[in-house]
Formats: C-alpha cells, structure tokens, sequence
C-alpha cells in the first residue's frame, strides 16, 4: 500500500521488506469496512433462497459470521506484517445485493495505533470462501469477486464510506 507521498511502507531504506514502526503513533479509535460478493449461478441462487441459505452442511450465512470472525481474529497470523490488534468488535452484514450475488460486508472497531482494513478485508474474504466451501456441492461455478476496502475511519485519514453503516 502507498501512502500520500507515494513511497511504500513496508520497506526499509535498503529496500527489504520491513513491518512499519507504530510506536510514535496516537492511539485512536478506528474503524474499517471491506465487502466481498459471491456469484452464484442463477439456478443455485434460487435453491439456496428457496432454503434460506442452508444446506446439507449447515446454515451458510451464521458459518461464514463465525469462519470471518475467526479470520478477522488472527489476520495477523496470516499477513506477515500485520501487527496483532486487539479488536473490539466485528459485525457482518450479509444480503441478496441482487438475483445472484450475495453481498458480505465486515466492519472491524479497534483502538490502537494501526489501522483494521486488513482485518476487515481478511474477515470478508475468509467469509466468502466459507461461502463457496458451504455451496460447492451445489456448484463448482460460483465465483468470489469485487473484494475490496468500502472505507475506514480514524488515523491519519478516512477513506470511502463510514464502516458504521455498514455494521450489522
């Protein structure tokens, strides 16, 4: 990612990678959204809103709540300069955005001195492939896509839209 100034900030002067330094920052509040959308094939779209999005796995949208939560919980695990965060809370929001696309949204709160939108984008993303691991059996032609910031809030700036309107 690129700040401002357009230099990166995860390398160093000797142009390795580099975890950013956080110490110097004020803690704040802050906040992130990100959104991720499934694509469904219009006759799956149909079953699954025929059976209020269970199958024989289980009840889809309460799996993929539990599967982004957990993922939001250990980003930093998984994006090697992540920093490990202490959330304080992550919400979902999850609709029909249309015939065949279902729509996650993952808003994540913390106070700290980094930001969460990689915590909001890796809880969309780990919810949507709960998503297409829940329905595979009903098609190998769902497809996951558009998984991006919608917007973030405290920081050096706010980005998008604000993340609490798009909380659950």
């Amino acid at each position: 990612m690129s700040t401002s100034d357009n230099t990166l900030t995860h390398i160093d002067a000797a142009q390795r990678p580099a975890m950013v330094d956080i110490g110097d920052k004020h803690v704040t509040r802050r906040s992130a959204t990100a959104q991720a959308l499934v694509d469904f094939p219009p006759h799956v779209a149909t079953q699954l809103r025929h059976a209020d999005l269970r199958v024989a796995k289980g009840a889809v949208i309460d799996t993929a709540i539990i599967a982004g939560t957990m993922a939001v919980k250990r980003t930093h695990d998984l994006i090697p300069f992540c920093h490990p965060l202490p959330i304080h809370g992550v919400r979902f929001a999850i609709h029909w955005h249309d015939d065949t696309t279902l729509a996650i949204a993952c808003t994540v709160h913390t106070e700290h001195r980094t930001g969460v939108e990689m915590e909001a984008l890796t809880g969309a993303t780990l919810a949507a492939l709960t998503v297409y691991d829940m329905c595979k059996a009903l098609s190998h032609d769902i497809v996951l896509r558009e998984t991006r910031l919608v917007g973030k809030r405290g920081g050096k700036s706010d980005v998008g839209t604000d993340p609490d309107t798009h909380a659950a």
